[in-house]
């Protein structure tokens, strides 16, 4: 009875645990837009390199490579759509310079909390535009990350009214950009490690990158002590792996399954960090001298106001822009009836 109870409890394991995953065996450069040193925007990457790693006992190498060891960080759309790497670590706002809708898939300003953001695109159509825009350039991409809200940036000097905006230079990034410029604020897109020096040479005079723990790391306090809240142009941002498509397609289904799946799990991981990690970094941001600001309300609605004017604009030189940001939108008006009366204010 013993060997009978013994083989039959085997037998289920087994037929449980179904058979085991073909994962392909593959061994892929990707290119970073961010320094692995980076917290966050760059740890993120390698994590998904490391688990993809693991998780496969070492089939799926997917190897993380720090910003310039391949292409320049912002040339890494073209690496992966030629074919002259595989993958690439990134978000989709770098890319408006071919489509201003990829703006749309990484940072929407007065746009919708990570989790708002996340559903739209998981099951609110989003993902269907974002696969669609992708296409033409011969990339597949998957959302791999998401992070909370950002700082809307440093400043040498305090920002009292609109008027105090006229004239900066500014690095910014997205869409929060175009609307930078109405309010007279000329702004270029600068790289991560590239801000700094910028900042501190008076290229720029201000900034925005990230959220706290972030903007800690690359140092800005030690020139621009005035810091202000809350980030309006990037409420919750993604971050991508991109694919060169022919090589995605030519996986099996158990390798795109790694690869989703992964992907997934890094979302909530990638969340849940940065949510615990901000307070520490304004405390000891201000503890370094930095003053912590909330932008006037009559500020936000003139940045608001210069936005829905973006939108509009936007809207009639793209139609990818006016479709995404219309599936975005309905979908938007349809979470705001279960957000009134499910959440706290």
């Amino acid at each position: 009875m013993k060997k009978v109870l013994a083989t039959t409890a085997f037998a289920a394991t087994v037929a449980l645990a179904g058979p085991a995953a073909a994962f392909d065996k593959i061994n892929w450069d990707m290119q970073s837009t961010y320094a692995s040193s980076l917290t966050q925007l760059g740890t993120l990457g390698k994590v998904i390199s490391e688990r993809l790693d693991k998780i496969s006992d070492g089939q799926v190498k997917v190897n993380f490579q720090e910003p310039g060891a391949i292409v320049p960080a912002l040339e890494a759309f073209d690496a992966v759509s030629s074919g002259a790497i595989q993958a690439a670590w990134s978000t989709p706002g770098y890319w408006t310079g071919k489509d201003t809708a990829f703006a749309l898939f990484a940072a929407v300003p007065f746009g919708p909390s990570a989790g708002e953001y996340y559903a739209w695109i998981k099951y609110g159509g989003g993902k269907e535009l974002y696969d669609e825009l992708y296409e033409p350039y011969g990339i597949k991409a998957l959302v791999c990350a998401v992070i909370a809200p950002e700082a809307s940036g440093w400043f040498k000097k305090e920002i009292n009214s609109v008027d105090d905006l006229k004239g900066l230079k500014m690095r910014f990034f997205g869409l929060g950009a175009k609307v930078m410029e109405k309010m007279g604020v000329s702004t270029q897109l600068l790289a991560g490690g590239d801000i700094f020096p910028a900042l501190e040479l008076g290229t720029i005079d201000a900034t925005e990158f990230s959220m706290p723990a972030i903007d800690q790391k690359l140092g800005f306090y030690q020139v621009a002590k005035h810091y202000y809240f809350p980030g309006w142009h990037q409420q919750s941002t993604f971050f991508e792996l991109m694919m060169n498509k022919a090589e995605w397609d030519g996986l099996g289904e158990d390798t795109k399954a790694l690869f989703e799946t992964v992907c997934e799990a890094n979302v909530a991981y990638g969340l849940a960090e940065g949510e615990a990690i901000q307070f520490k970094a304004l405390q000891d941001l201000k503890n370094e001298g930095v003053t912590i600001h909330k932008w006037d309300p009559a500020i936000l609605e003139a940045l608001n106001a210069a936005w829905l004017e973006v939108v509009d604009e936007e809207k009639g030189k793209n139609e990818n822009f006016a479709k995404v940001w219309d599936s975005l939108s309905k979908f938007r008006e349809g979470y705001a009836e279960w957000k009134a009366v499910g959440y706290l204010d």
